[in-house]
């Protein structure tokens, strides 16, 4: 498994995870994505803050994940948390369906807390879809502490279940 910064180059087979995960999602009532989002434009915007990372198993794209640095909704005040206190925020990610159960997500995730440390940040967070379950087991098996439920103004209807890791 290598993990590396994700380069335009890469976005043919980011989009071609997404158009694999969405439709899973979906059927598992879990309506965080729909077809326009995450879009392209979106993850090209990542590249170019280099706050895209991908996973690759034996050369090829298998998981995604945009590590952020407060990249934090207002909307993030819900939460259990101190929403001023600066954090690395992990965002779409996705790992391929035909490679699940390779660690990828928990490596992606194991990765932010490397980027945090790198950036003297003591904070991680992520949030999840209510209805994600694959995800609300990972967090808190990596240590993440469930930090309450919000509601985003750009996904009417859906619940967020939002995770906070603490380092050191």
């Amino acid at each position: 498994m290598l993990i590396r910064l994700a380069t335009a180059a890469d976005l043919p087979a980011i989009m071609a995870l997404i158009r694999k995960v969405v439709p899973l999602m979906q059927a598992g009532g879990n309506f965080q994505w729909e077809g326009d989002y995450p879009n392209e434009e979106v993850f090209r915007q990542d590249i170019a803050r280099n706050h895209l990372w991908v996973a690759e198993l034996a050369g090829q794209v298998a998981a995604v994940a945009a590590l952020t640095y407060n990249d934090q909704d207002p909307e993030y005040v819900q939460a259990d948390w101190d929403a001023t206190e600066p954090a690395l925020v992990t965002h779409r990610l996705a790992v391929d369906p035909a490679a699940q159960g390779h660690g990828l997500a928990a490596a992606l995730l194991r990765h932010a807390e490397t980027l945090a440390a790198r950036h003297s940040l003591q904070v991680l967070r992520v949030d999840t879809n209510s209805e994600n379950t694959a995800t609300q087991l990972l967090f808190p098996k990596l240590g993440y502490r469930f930090a309450g439920e919000i509601t985003l103004g750009f996904r009417p209807g859906l619940r967020f279940f939002c995770y906070e890791k603490r380092l050191g």
